[in-house]
């Protein structure tokens, strides 16, 4: 009940801690993506344009299918949170709760693959490719809209920018250096924590990172005042 409390009184911090908590959940969910699933991102898309680009030249050995797949699913998933938030005011509501809970229940769905089928074909994998584009695209959309500076949970690129360009060798006028850090790191470590688990088993990283997101979707809307 404490907690509660404290995380009520301290909603600019309780929303920036679940966001970086859904940083690290995404360097999970890319890693399996890029090493798990021939190289494809199903959260960071700036990497899925690159590798798109380069492999329709031909001859590069680069997909050219997943990289498409994941794209176009980012994109729906997205267009499904905003629809989903688009007359919605508030920080955080029951909505915000309801796409983060579909948001780990898709990635706790598609780790059942990899653990029903011994050998998941091409089929199977495009099909989880979709499977965790949409829900990152959700996600980018839902966290977009509760809107923590510095943190968009699916990339950094905008991050670093901020953090090199306001740091004592670029203008130096000061900046939230400590959040900007965390989430660079988080995701690397959340990369490094998914490549680790896809060497146990391909659904495990999966099913950390659902476990995460549902219960940054519980704490965000428990910790959220009675609305009158």
């Amino acid at each position: 009940m404490n907690v509660l409390i404290y995380l009520r009184r301290n909603p600019a911090n309780t929303q920036l801690g679940l966001m970086l908590a859904l940083t690290f959940t995404t360097g999970i969910v890319d890693a399996i993506g890029y090493l798990g699933l021939d190289r494809v991102f199903t959260g960071n898309m700036t990497g899925n344009v690159v590798i798109l680009g380069m492999g329709l030249i031909g001859g590069t050995g680069l997909p050219v299918a997943g990289p498409a797949i994941a794209l176009a699913a980012f994109m729906c998933g997205a267009a499904a949170g905003g629809r989903v938030l688009r007359e919605d005011l508030h920080a955080w509501t029951m909505r915000h709760t309801w796409l983060f809970t579909a948001v780990a229940a898709v990635l706790l769905l598609a780790s059942l693959p990899a653990v029903l089928v011994t050998s998941p074909g091409r089929p199977w994998q495009y099909a989880i490719t979709a499977a965790l584009g949409a829900a990152m695209g959700c996600q980018a959309a839902t966290a977009r809209h509760i809107a923590v500076k510095d943190v968009t949970t699916v990339v950094v690129t905008s991050t670093l920018t901020g953090l090199a360009s306001d740091s004592v060798l670029g203008r130096g006028e000061g900046q939230p250096w400590r959040r900007r850090a965390a989430a660079v790191l988080l995701i690397g470590l959340g990369a490094l924590t998914g490549a680790a688990l896809l060497k146990v088993h391909f659904g495990w990283g999966l099913v950390t990172a659902g476990l995460i997101i549902a219960a940054a979707a519980w704490i965000g809307h428990a910790a959220q005042p009675a609305r009158t």
